[in-house]
Parts: structure tokens; sequence; C-alpha cells
């Protein structure tokens, strides 16, 4: 699996993948039609949950990463600016 940020691509993929299960699985069913529609819309709640999960977890770690970079400039601007005119009056 490539690294290029392609996550969208993937994410298509496991929903493609997760519908066709889910279809065959009505197909090859032992339970009544009632039961196996019951126990696919209570996995696919929790699916949707945890996808939600997983996406505010996903905001959540961005946000960090994106306020670490922001301090990380910030300082090396400072320290850029110090070293400038410490040049200066050397």
């Amino acid at each position: 699996m490539s690294r290029d940020g392609n996550g969208g691509s993937v994410m298509l993929a496991f929903m493609l993948g997760a519908m066709a299960g889910a279809a065959v699985a009505l197909l090859f069913a032992p339970a009544a039609g009632e039961e196996t529609r019951e126990y696919l819309g209570r996995r696919a709640r929790e699916g949707r949950d945890r996808a939600r999960d997983a996406a505010d977890h996903g905001r959540e770690f961005y946000q960090r990463q994106r306020d670490s970079v922001t301090t990380a400039i910030e300082r090396g601007r400072e320290a850029f600016q110090q070293a400038r005119e410490e040049g200066r009056n050397a």
C-alpha cells in the first residue's frame, strides 16, 4: 500500500468490500430474512459509530501535529532572528 495520502481510495475499497461481504452474507445466511436484516443493521450502525470515532481521533491527531509544527516553525523563526541580531552586533 502506498503512503502518498491516498486514504480516500483505501476507504472506498474497504466500503465496497464490506458491501460485497454483506451481500454474500444475505445470500447464504442460515437465519430468517428479518433476523438477518436486524443483524446487518446493527452491525452497520456499529461500523458507522466506529468510523465516526476514528474520524474524531484523526482530527484530534491532525490538530495536535499541526500545532506542534506551527510551534516549531515559530521557534525556528525566533532562533533565526536572534542569531541574525547577534551576527549584526558582533
